[in-house]
C-alpha cells in the first residue's frame, strides 16, 4: 500500500487527537509504568550490566546498582517521551492502539511530563553517583531517541530503524562509561553488535506488520522497497552480523562459551534469514519471519548473557586468587 494512500487514515485518526490530548488521565501505575516501554528497559539494564562488568576496575554494588538504575529509568523515559509523540500514529496501529495514550488512560500532557521529569532526574542521578561524562551519555541517548529518530526519522526516511537502532545500541557503553568515565574499543564492538542486529531483527517484524506501518504512514522499508528487497536487507545484515558478533573472541574478551555461543547463534541467524529470503509467498513467510525476530531475541540474549557469566567467573576467580595470595 503506496504513503500517499495511507494519509486519509491518518488524517482520520488526528480528528481524535484533541480526545486523545485532554484524556482525564484515569491511568494506574502499571499504565504508567507501561509507558516506560518495560520490555526495552529490560534489555537496555541487561546490556548496560555487561558494560559495567567489563569495565578494568570494580564498582561499589551501591554505586553500580544507582547507576543501573538511573540507565534504565533513562531509556524507560525514552519510552515514554516516544509513545508521547506517536500517539497520533499509535492509533491506528493494531499493535499499538492498547497503548496508555490512544486507550485513553493517560493524556499526551502527562505522558510529557512524565518522560521529561523522568528523563531529567535519570541523568541527574547518574552524573551524581556516577560521573557526569556519562550522565551527559545518557542524555545524548535520550535527545537521540526522542528527537532524532521518533520525531525526524520514523516519519520521514526508510533508514530510520538503521540510525535510530544506535539509541538502542548506546547501553553498554554508557554502561562502562559509568564505572570508568571513559570508553574503550571493546565497548564499540558490543556497540556494533546490537546496531547489526536491529535492522534484521525488525525487519523480521516489520514484514508481517507492513499494512500496520503503511496504514499510519510510516516509511519502514517494506512499505517504501517492498518485501522482496527487504528481506535481501535483512539477510545482507545477518551476514554481517554472524561474524561480527565472533569479534569478542578475537580480541580476548570472550571466551570459549561465549565462542560457541556466538558461532552457533550466528550460523541460525543466518540460517533463518537465508529463510526468509526465499519465503516471500503465503503464510509459511510470515510464520518464516516472525521466526527469525523470536530466535534474533535468543540470539542477543545469549550472547550478552554469556559474556555476563564469563566475566563474573572470571572476577570470581581473581578474588579467590588474591585470597589466597594474602592468605
Amino acid at each position: 500500500m503506496p504513503i500517499s494512500s495511507t494519509r486519509t487514515n491518518l488524517d482520520s485518526s488526528l480528528a481524535d487527537g484533541a480526545a486523545i490530548d485532554s484524556a482525564m488521565g484515569n491511568g494506574s501505575a502499571a499504565d504508567f509504568f507501561a509507558l516506560l516501554k518495560p520490555r526495552v528497559m529490560s534489555l537496555v539494564i541487561f546490556t548496560a550490566l555487561v558494560g559495567m562488568l567489563l569495565a578494568p576496575v570494580p564498582v561499589h554494588p551501591v554505586i553500580g546498582f544507582a547507576s543501573l538504575l538511573a540507565i534504565a529509568v533513562g531509556a524507560g523515559a525514552s519510552g515514554c517521551l516516544n509513545m508521547w509523540w506517536d500517539a497520533d500514529i499509535d492509533a491506528v496501529m493494531h499493535r499499538t492502539v492498547n497503548r496508555p495514550i490512544p486507550a485513553g488512560l493517560v493524556s499526551r500532557t502527562e505522558a510529557l511530563s512524565f518522560g521529561m521529569v523522568l528523563s531529567f532526574c535519570s541523568v541527574l542521578v547518574l552524573g551524581v553517583v556516577s560521573n557526569w561524562f556519562a550522565a551527559a551519555f545518557l542524555a545524548f541517548t535520550i535527545f537521540f531517541y526522542v528527537v532524532v529518530y521518533s520525531m525526524w526519522l520514523k516519519r520521514s526516511t526508510a533508514q530510520n530503524i538503521v540510525i535510530g537502532g544506535a539509541a538502542g545500541a548506546f547501553p553498554p557503553m554508557i554502561g562502562y562509561a559509568a564505572v570508568t568515565g571513559s570508553l574503550n574499543l571493546e565497548t564499540f564492538v558490543l556497540f556494533g553488535i546490537i546496531f547489526l542486529w536491529t535492522p534484521p531483527h525488525f525487519w523480521a517484524l516489520a514484514l508481517v506488520k507492513s499494512d500496520d506501518y503503511a496504514r499510519a504512514g510510516i516509511p519502514m522499508l517494506p512499505v517504501v522497497a517492498g518485501p522482496d528487497a527487504t528481506r535481501l536487507q535483512i539477510l545482507l545484515y545477518t551476514i554481517i552480523l554472524a561474524p561480527f558478533g565472533l569479534l569478542p573472541v578475537v580480541m580476548g574478551f570472550g571466551g570459549l562459551a561465549y565462542a560457541i555461543t556466538a558461532t552457533a547463534g550466528g550460523a541460525g541467524m543466518l540460517w533463518l534469514a537465508l529463510r526468509v529470503f526465499l519465503r516471500r509467498e503465503g503464510p509459511l513467510a510470515n510464520r518464516t519471519a516472525m521466526q527469525l525476530f523470536g530466535f534474533s531475541i535468543l540470539y542477543l540474549f545469549m550472547l550478552f548473557a554469556v559474556l555476563l557469566v564469563e566475566h563474573i567467573a572470571l572476577n570470581s576467580g581473581l578474588i579467590t586468587s588474591l585470597s589466597l595470595m594474602k592468605g
